[in-house]
């Protein structure tokens, strides 16, 4: 993967490269704020604030007690892909008290990456519906906490009830390696969708 240097990541006919805006969405707690650091070739952004008594009647909590701070707006990284290539990643609140951000996040969006813990699958059902509504196509990643992952792929497909086209990966979100490879997947739907489109 090349690095961050813009003389490095200039395309061969010396234009600038191509930038791809990529949203990591998904419910409460799932990883989605580990996941963009663990890529991102940059200090990523972070908007997250420490927990308070006063949101336990409004976040649930449910299978992630030990979570301490969250989202409050978005995580923000960067990787080169290629020489041609850059992708910016946004990462979504999880909690359905800041949904109504999404969709100025999603605004240019290309693609998303949905991450899902098994352990709560519908945490991940509203994010889903929402790129499946605005037609932005999306992978599944489902993040393997304690780098465990009990279920198949076909089976968390038929949980989860998605489509045979979309893709569906198992991964750690703390790993760049796994996490690079889910992006991957993705920038591949993309070239598939858009060359289908072609003719």
């Amino acid at each position: 993967m090349a690095g961050s240097d813009t003389d490095a990541r200039a395309s061969a006919d010396g234009g600038a490269p191509d930038t791809v805006k990529i949203l990591i969405a998904g419910g409460f707690g799932v990883g989605k704020t580990t996941m963009v650091g663990s890529v991102s070739e940059i200090r990523p952004l972070r908007t997250e604030e420490p927990l308070t008594m006063a949101g336990l009647d409004v976040d649930d909590l449910d299978g992630v007690e030990e979570k301490r701070v969250t989202t409050v707006a978005m995580d923000f990284g960067r990787i080169t892909v290629s020489d041609d290539l850059v992708l910016y990643l946004f990462g979504t609140p999880g909690q359905q008290r800041f949904w109504f951000m999404w969709n100025d996040l999603a605004h240019g969006a290309l693609g998303a990456v949905v991450l899902v813990d098994v352990r709560r699958p519908k945490s991940s059902f509203a994010a889903i519906d929402f790129f499946e509504r605005r037609g932005i196509p999306f992978v599944v990643a489902v993040n393997g906490f304690h780098g465990e992952h009990p279920y198949p792929v076909e089976d968390i497909r038929e949980a989860l009830t998605l489509p045979a086209e979309v893709p569906v990966l198992l991964c750690d979100a703390r790993e760049r390696e796994s996490s690079r490879d889910v992006l991957i997947a993705l920038i591949d739907l993309l070239i598939a969708q858009a060359a289908a489109a072609a003719g």
